[in-house]
This record gives structure tokens, sequence and C-alpha cells, in this order.
């Protein structure tokens, strides 16, 4: 009498969804640089964008990074001249808000984050992108709440 084996994932997922993320993050990137930002730099600009003049704490949250990443990321934009930081309401506080100019490079950015996308749906097909999509927010969703402590119920 055999006792059959239970099927297990080889190799680390770790390793296979890093492997995932730079091969996706070149992709945008190659098309984004058309326009001289990087995925990250795109991404903060958007933020700012849609979010409107907010504090630095608030975008950091919104992006889920820490304090020093936003300042480090904060830096090249900055002195492109696509995000100014204000003073805020008392001495303290400061606001990011996006330039005019950011405003215009992130609307070139979002045409060409567009086109990267599309790419990627054709070469990996609509069907596989829209079940990786929903794989990841399960995926997501299952780990916070191990990390909360929360049980799905």
């Amino acid at each position: 009498m055999s006792t059959a084996n239970p099927i297990r994932p080889q190799g680390c997922t770790n390793l296979k969804l890093r492997q995932l993320g730079r091969r996706v993050t070149s992709h945008y990137d190659a098309e984004l640089l058309k326009t001289g930002l990087k995925v990250t730099q795109y991404s903060l600009l958007s933020h700012v964008v849609k979010l409107g003049p907010l504090r630095p704490v608030d975008l950091a949250a919104a992006m889920r990074m820490s304090a020093s990443t936003l300042s480090r990321n904060l830096q090249p934009l900055v002195a492109q001249g696509l995000l100014e930081v204000l003073p805020g309401v008392d001495a303290r506080s400061r606001l990011v808000v996006a330039t005019e100019a950011g405003q215009i490079k992130r609307a070139e950015a979002q045409r060409r984050w567009r086109a990267a996308q599309e790419q990627l749906n054709q070469m990996l097909g609509v069907e596989r992108v829209l079940a990786l999509h929903s794989l990841i927010d399960e995926a997501l969703e299952l780990l916070a709440s191990e990390e909360t402590g929360e049980d799905d119920v």
C-alpha cells in the first residue's frame, strides 16, 4: 500500500515573486524612461497629482512606504521641478504639491504607462492578467489579515 505525496510548491515563493517583479518593473521602466521617469517616480508623482497637496506623512502612508524612503524618492522630483515641498499650516508642517510641469509630466507618463500595460496584456493575455490581479489581491488580503491577527470568517 503506497501513500500518495501531496503536491507541494517547488522553489522559493519570495524568489519567484521578486523575479516577476523585476521583469514587470523593467517592462514598465523601459516605456516610462521615454518620459525621463522611473516607475517609482511616476507612482509618486501620480499619488501627489491625485491626492492633491498633502503632508509627507500622509503621502508615505498612502504609498505604504517609510518617511525616509519617501524623502529619498521626493528629492529627484523636486530637483526636476515636478514637485514642491511647501510650508504647511504651521511652522513644523509641510505640504507636497505637484507643479504645473509635474502635472504635464504625469499626463505624458500616464500615456506611456498605459502603453506598457497594453503591451503586458498582449504578451500575457488579458485573462491571465485578470487572474494574476485577482490572485495577488487575494494573497494581499490573506497576508494582511495574518499580520493584524484577523480571522476570515
